[in-house]
């Protein structure tokens, strides 16, 4: 009776053991269990960590791309400006070159045709050398300051335009007297009787051609080019 108690008392024991080693075992479990919960509802439960989190790994791709929009800008910014300046450079360099080839034709021409040097006529020993307008314009001419050398082109620049004649009238423009002024009523400036008299109207003409010729050889040079003066 005695050794049956003890081996009961023993069984039980050890499944006393048993059932507790479970218990502790299904503790442990479940506190891992409830603690995996807590830390995934915590994590869940803080958005602003969360967000935190899923931004730190990732980078915005507005932000990489803006740098290399910027930078493909002023690229091409920088590009246009130096077309324009090589553009404006040529540009420049083709007027120069231009302005240069003109000035060097109008060189050769004066070089060519010198307009106010004195003519390869023979030039008059003196006014009496000529009668009646002519003698006139000779001693007016002098008179203004203009050389014996000029007078050979202003006898044949009047000769061809009047003849030298004081009442000639251009019946198809109106030009009138020696210098063929045009209309005749502009010689008045330079005195009341212009239509008829001789010197009047010279030294009217021989003002008109310095003004606007210089000298009667430039006059008279323009005159044979163009047909008129």
């Amino acid at each position: 009776m005695d050794i049956f108690v003890i081996r009961l008392w023993h069984r039980v024991g050890t499944f006393r053991a048993v059932a507790a080693l479970s218990v502790l075992l299904a503790a442990v479990v479940a506190g891992l269990v409830i603690a995996g919960r807590q830390a995934q509802h915590e994590t869940s439960a803080d958005p602003v960590h969360a967000a935190d989190a899923a931004a730190l790994p990732q980078a915005s791709p507005s932000l990489s791309a803006a740098p290399s929009s910027a930078q493909a800008e002023a690229q091409t910014k920088a590009q246009d400006a130096a077309s324009a300046a090589a553009g404006q450079a040529k540009a420049a360099e083709d007027e120069a070159r231009r302005k240069a080839e003109e000035e060097a034709s109008r060189n050769k021409t004066r070089t060519t045709n010198p307009t106010n040097s004195a003519p390869k006529y023979p030039v008059p020993s003196s006014c009496d050398v000529y009668t009646g307008n002519k003698k006139t314009g000779c001693a007016v001419l002098v008179g203004t300051g203009f050389g014996l050398d000029q007078m050979p082109c202003l006898e044949k620049l009047w000769q061809k335009e009047s003849g030298w004649n004081h009442t000639a009238l251009n019946r198809g423009s109106g030009a009138y007297g020696i210098p063929q002024a045009l209309p005749g009523s502009k010689m008045a400036s330079a005195g009341a009787d212009w239509k008829t008299n001789p010197e009047t109207q010279i030294r009217w003409g021989l003002g008109y051609i310095k003004g606007r010729y210089k000298t009667p050889c430039a006059a008279w040079s323009h005159s044979q080019q163009n047909g008129w003066y």
